[in-house]
């Protein structure tokens, strides 16, 4: 039996849309008395992503408590130690997040990538694990455009891996599930959710290849979401739209 094409993508926003601001986070830990460039922190970013993304931990915290647990990864990773300045940063940058998002930086291809799949006739939904102020964010990066519903778990009172965010961004954009893949950057909470919630399909997003082996389709980059789109086996070859 011919499965239906795609017609509708759910995107994670955090570690797929946009990420951290390197640089504001630098300038935070320097100022502190930290000796770190935004560079390190950047390429520390996927190999925290992965420390998290365990069935245990994600089961055993919320989305506000891995955040902060993925900075003390992050700073690892970069080999800044932790102490009483770094955490003094931390808190600083906890403020700003509360009231503008932190996860402000968006790659280049971002847009381009969202105007190709709008040409393919796609629908787009943002379903993010965020802080209530995803909306602010968006429309501060101009990202809010390219999508027909943003939600944002804490003004649902749901967060991800519970289906039932899943189920409420069907909902609001009437989309079915059999139709509708979602793209997130970490296995436990983002596959492991769209399956429960009978999604079509659940993507990883997996920037630096770190999850060889894992039992889902699997990208590099939006670019390669596209392309997986593209083919016979993820949507029947879609047409572009005029």
């Amino acid at each position: 039996m011919t499965a239906p094409p795609i017609d509708t993508v759910f995107l994670d926003a955090g570690g797929v849309l946009c990420h951290p601001s390197w640089t504001r986070v630098a300038d935070a830990l320097v100022r502190h008395g930290a000796q770190v460039t935004a560079a390190a922190l950047a390429s520390a970013e996927q190999k925290a992503t992965r420390d998290i993304d365990d069935a245990r931990t994600i089961g055993t915290t919320d989305d506000r408590k891995r955040g902060w647990l993925y900075f003390n990864l992050v700073l690892q990773h970069a080999g800044v130690g932790q102490n009483d300045g770094t955490d003094a940063a931390l808190a600083e940058l906890r403020d700003y997040h509360r009231i503008d998002n932190l996860w402000e930086h968006v790659e280049a291809d971002v847009a381009p990538t969202l105007a190709a799949l709008k040409e393919r006739g796609l629908k787009l939904v943002v379903v993010s694990n965020a802080n209530g102020r995803l909306k602010h964010l968006f429309d501060r990066v101009d990202l809010t455009k390219w999508f027909d519903h943003l939600l944002d778990s804490h003004e649902w009172g749901v967060e991800k891996p519970d289906p039932r965010l899943f189920q409420l961004a069907l909902e609001q954009s009437r989309a079915d599930a059999l139709k509708t893949v979602h793209v997130g950057d970490l296995y436990h909470v983002d596959v492991v959710g769209a399956r429960k919630a009978g999604l079509r399909e659940g993507i990883l997003f997996d920037m630096a290849g770190l999850y060889e082996g894992v039992d889902c389709p699997r990208v590099t980059s939006l670019a390669s979401l596209v392309e997986w789109i593209d083919k016979p086996s993820g949507n029947q070859m879609r047409k572009r739209v005029p």
